[in-house]
């Protein structure tokens, strides 16, 4: 894959990262060029029939089945950069890096790549903040979330509660028994009002990216026949610890180690790179059905 070269003028000038540290997130209208879209979209399909390589939860079905049927199988796969070189190649590709190392800092690891397949009826997510499950200690998580087809209100777009990330506090979760959501518990507790969420509808390779304490969600996908597949990658400071949790339970003890270093130096280099995070999906909800299982995403 070709990738542009850096533009002169940064794309996180000093007022981008002051208003980050504002409101908590930044859109970007193009993020990645339309062929690395396209070539993202193929590759969607080819993980969800197995091409990439084996993963946990994977779901039976008919090798032959269109690609429609095929994407809705699965509501998302975690860890997608274990199976496909194109997504492992892309969450270190330089419009990403400049992103994540003008809000990180030069030292940057990634620890987590996402792929959102959400079909039409499917549900969304609820109130959630990633550093609940992604938890950095330094607060330098950020989350890049890139749209592969339109995200808009009707696709299931995501939506944030601007400025949420400065309290500083990670909420504890609750059931919510919304069938318009997954039936992962919602942050709850926090102040913020809903009527001040923001829509944030996004062209294919248009990207927000935001904190890791920033309350967001997504809706579900209310489009008669469109998916709303995007891509997310979690990015952190290469010095911070990461108690990070697997699909099968505490990896890495106090510090996981199945990272990717995208910029910078790794101080922690000395205490190598593991391979122990399973790649896993999470299946899609019943057909003409709003609630799913498993585990939480956007």
């Amino acid at each position: 894959m070709s990738w542009p070269a850096p533009s002169a003028a940064s794309p996180l000038a000093d007022p981008a990262r002051e208003r980050f540290a504002e409101v908590g997130y930044l859109t970007f209208e193009r993020l990645l060029d339309p062929g690395v879209v396209e070539a993202l979209r193929a590759e969607s399909v080819g993980i969800c029939r197995g091409e990439r390589g084996a993963f946990l939860g994977a779901v039976a079905g008919d090798p032959s089945a269109d690609e429609a049927e095929v994407l809705a199988r699965y509501q998302h796969v975690y860890f997608p950069h274990k199976l496909s070189p194109l997504l492992r190649e892309v969450l270190a590709s330089p419009p990403l890096v400049a992103v994540a190392a003008g809000l990180i800092g030069p030292n940057v690891k990634c620890a987590q790549s996402m792929l959102f397949l959400k079909a039409p009826g499917q549900p969304g997510r609820a109130w959630h903040q990633d550093e609940h499950y992604v938890p950095t200690r330094d607060r330098s998580l950020v989350g890049v979330w890139i749209a592969l087809d339109p995200a808009t209100q009707e696709t299931g777009c995501l939506w944030v509660l601007p400025g949420s990330h400065r309290r500083g506090v990670v909420w504890r979760h609750r059931a919510h028994g919304d069938p318009a959501f997954d039936p992962v518990h919602q942050a709850a507790g926090f102040p913020d009002a809903e009527e001040d969420a923001v829509a944030i509808e996004l062209a294919p390779g248009g990207a927000v990216a935001f904190h890791g304490y920033l309350l967001h969600r997504s809706l579900p996908n209310r489009h008669p026949t469109r998916p709303r597949r995007a891509v997310s990658f979690h990015y952190a400071s290469a010095e911070t610890l990461l108690p990070f949790m697997g699909a099968t339970g505490p990896i890495g003890g106090a510090d996981c180690r199945d990272v990717v270093l995208v910029a910078g130096e790794d101080p922690l280099v000395a205490e190598g790179i593991a391979d122990v995070v399973t790649p896993f999906a999470q299946a899609a909800a019943r057909p003409g059905s709003l609630a799913g299982s498993g585990g939480g995403a956007s």
